[in-house]
């Protein structure tokens, strides 16, 4: 049954008997929210986590259009769950929030707005999350539905227990997250409600700033965030430069006095001088009073001055320098023409080209080296922001030599004047070889990549590289030595790592070699690393044991010559000099025999005959050897019959010896003819 109030700060519900709270309170704002509130509901009803650990409070805040029916239809469908309440309308969605927020009996709130739903297992998800890592908020990967940003490179890896500043969850301030309730009980936060927009970024981002630890999560699409086809979400009907003007210094008030001066500070202000700055600068393009637009301007700077250093240069994209460095200097009339720059550029999908000197690169946004206008060439340098495009076509190992070919071109850089080259770099000592390509024509992968249509038709590449001489004619020494290109055209650079972008058939899987070094041997493993796929050389066995390529079954006598010890195994090794595996057999009195073992081709495989009527005298053991790796031979079974012969006219025999190991041993000896007799005569 729902509950009804008309007032915005209602008693809580309280039961009459104390009863433990629910897991989750789920609270929803909804005004004139139809149709889209059945299907809001209707996900939370129907969470994984169950029935009896929810809670949802929906505030109908003064809604026209028959939300308030629809909410009495499924309070009443789902008494003791739904919990209704009805209020005169406040003008935005705080004040219903709050209302949510002062009922909740819940651990944890989440907050879901009107228009959006759930995931069906988003919150035993996010719960379980919380839980396992003790963290006060979860931010659970949201899906943009008609056309919505929800900024999806937020949530590309998930990070179970983190912070805001070793994260990109600042970039995401809407309060559709999960909330341990007590940090936000302890801390009194609360929705203002004199603010038209951006009371969420004061509510979350204070939650943020008090949070011992907060969750984000890419693994699953938990929420699915709606771009109603009227526009009429809550967060989305105030528009204009007065309202963002109105929250935005109190938001970088809560910054400045909550985080000191600092990276972490510039981490955080990365998102304001680029999203709100951004928004208020497109809003002013709509104002036709001048005196209106220069107040405003003048406002703006205002607002960020307590953010902006010159060190935020290397944070901002180029495009936000401009835009910043425009607005701080009171540049109306440039402020709006790059508003309008960037709206066509918006609307037509076009590139900005590019200005080369000096091995820096420069958009061409309006004004670059316009001695009128004197603004610094740092605001046009997109060196740093430059993508590089890059594939792998081959990559193996053959023997002692690494086979790579591909392509490799910067984004909207005409792949003219390369200078791309193979980097090897050794992960813990940073020690790097680089080796030139060989350039190659490639199918030029840049046509209409990104917008660009510069001519990359000469960025393919090849490397043929022998790892016994790569490093300046020596072999590499022992690690891991990560596999990097550095992608150079027109006196530009840009190095990546390699491996992840591949095709199919390019890269077979981890193979190991022993290559020849010096006096010896040593094993190189190609790999691709987890979780990302990139190649790496593992030199020396720090990841990859030679060992674990090879493994010998247990012997037998070969059923088609009783004199001979037939012994099998595995082999996975990609490649080792002629003759260097060998099986050898040692009597411990100087006689030592090696037997070459040589894999059957095109199996992981390997068979060896040993005849013992050529073994000398003596105790034998023995071992699978391969330079200096060594496996000892298994034993033969127990059971196994004695093998005989003739050597000269005398018999001979080989029998297994006991091992307390489990080793092989075998004793190859003439047969005593008078205990030979006598044990016939007395059996």
């Amino acid at each position: 049954m729902g509950v009804s109030t008309s007032s915005e700060r209602a008693q809580p519900l309280m039961e009459s008997t104390p009863m433990p709270g629910p897991t989750v309170t789920v609270i929803i704002a909804a005004y004139n929210a139809m149709p889209f509130l059945t299907r809001a509901v209707t996900s939370v009803v129907e969470q994984s986590i169950g029935r009896e650990q929810l809670e949802v409070i929906v505030v109908d805040d003064g809604s026209t259009d028959g939300t308030a029916a629809e909410l009495e239809r499924l309070g009443g469908e789902h008494p003791g769950l739904v919990h209704v309440i009805h209020q005169e309308n406040s003008g935005g969605p705080s004040a219903p929030r709050n209302v949510g927020l002062d009922h909740a009996r819940g651990q944890f709130v989440f907050f879901l707005d009107a228009d959006d739903y759930l995931g069906t297992e988003a919150l035993e998800r996010m719960v379980a999350t919380a839980e396992k890592h003790g963290t006060d908020v979860v931010a659970g990967k949201m899906v943009g539905i008609g056309g919505r940003n929800a900024r999806p490179s937020i949530f590309r890896q998930t990070q179970p227990r983190t912070d805001i500043f070793s994260s990109r969850a600042y970039w995401t301030l809407n309060p559709m997250k999960l909330f341990r309730r007590s940090l936000l009980e302890q801390h009194q936060l609360r929705f203002p409600t004199d603010l038209a927009i951006g009371e969420d970024q004061l509510f979350v981002g204070a939650a943020y700033l008090h949070a011992s630890a907060i969750s984000v999560l890419g693994d699953y699409d938990y929420l699915y965030w709606v771009l109603r086809e009227d526009e009429g979400n809550l967060t989305r009907q105030h528009e204009g430069t007065e309202p963002r003007l109105r929250f935005l210094p109190r938001v970088i008030d809560m910054l400045v006095q909550k985080v000191p001066a600092s990276p972490e500070r510039d981490h955080l202000a990365h998102r304001h001088l680029t999203i709100e700055v951004g928004g208020i600068v497109r809003a002013l393009t709509a104002r036709q009073d001048r005196d209106v637009q220069e107040k405003t301007l003048r406002q703006l700077a205002e607002t960020i001055e307590p953010l902006w250093h010159d060190g935020m240069n290397e944070r901002l994209s180029a495009l936000a320098r401009l835009r910043v460095h425009l607005v701080r200097h009171h540049m109306l009339d440039e402020v709006l023409e790059l508003a309008h720059f960037e709206k066509e550029s918006a609307e037509t999908s076009a590139t900005v080209p590019l200005f080369i000197e000096d091995g820096r690169a420069y958009a061409r946004y309006p004004f670059l080296r316009d001695p009128a206008r004197a603004v610094p060439d740092v605001c046009y340098d997109v060196t740093n922001q430059l993508s590089a495009h890059h594939q792998l076509t081959r990559a193996e190992l053959r023997g002692t030599t690494l086979h790579l070919s591909g392509y490799g071109y910067l984004d909207r850089v005409a792949s003219q004047g390369i200078t791309t080259a193979l980097v090897l770099r050794e992960r813990s000592t940073k020690t790097e070889h680089q080796l030139p390509v060989t350039p190659a024509s490639t199918a030029d992968p840049g046509t209409g990549a990104d917008g660009d249509h510069d001519d990359h038709a000469q960025a393919g590449f090849t490397v043929t590289a022998d790892l016994t001489t790569i490093a300046d004619g020596k072999p590499l020494g022992d690690g891991l030595w990560d596999l990097f290109l550095t992608i150079g055209a027109q006196g530009l650079s840009k190095t990546v790592r390699i491996g992840s972008k591949r095709t199919t058939d390019a890269f077979h899987g981890l193979t190991t070699h022993v290559l020849p070094a010096d006096d010896t041997l040593r094993a190189v493993t190609l790999y691709a690393t987890k979780p990302h796929g990139n190649l790496t050389l593992d030199l020396g066995e720090n990841y990859h044991d030679v060992l674990a390529h090879l493994s010998v079954d247990s012997p037998r006598w070969a059923a088609d010559s009783p004199t001979e010890i037939e012994f099998t195994g595995r082999y996975t090794l990609g490649f080792h000099p002629d003759d260097a595996l060998a099986l050898v057999l040692d009597n411990g009195q100087g006689a030592v025999i090696v037997h070459p073992v040589h894999p059957t081709p095109g199996k992981e495989s390997f068979t060896v005959r040993v005849p013992v009527t050529r073994l000398p005298a003596g105790s034998w053991t023995g071992a699978l050897q391969l330079g200096p790796w060594t496996l000892p031979l298994p034993a033969l079974p127990k059971n196994a019959a004695p093998a005989k012969w003739r050597r000269r006219g005398l018999p001979w025999y080989a029998k297994s010896l006991p091992s307390d190991d489990g080793q092989f041993s075998l004793i190859v000896a003439k047969t005593d003819l008078l205990k030979a007799l006598t044990a016939r005569v007395t059996s």
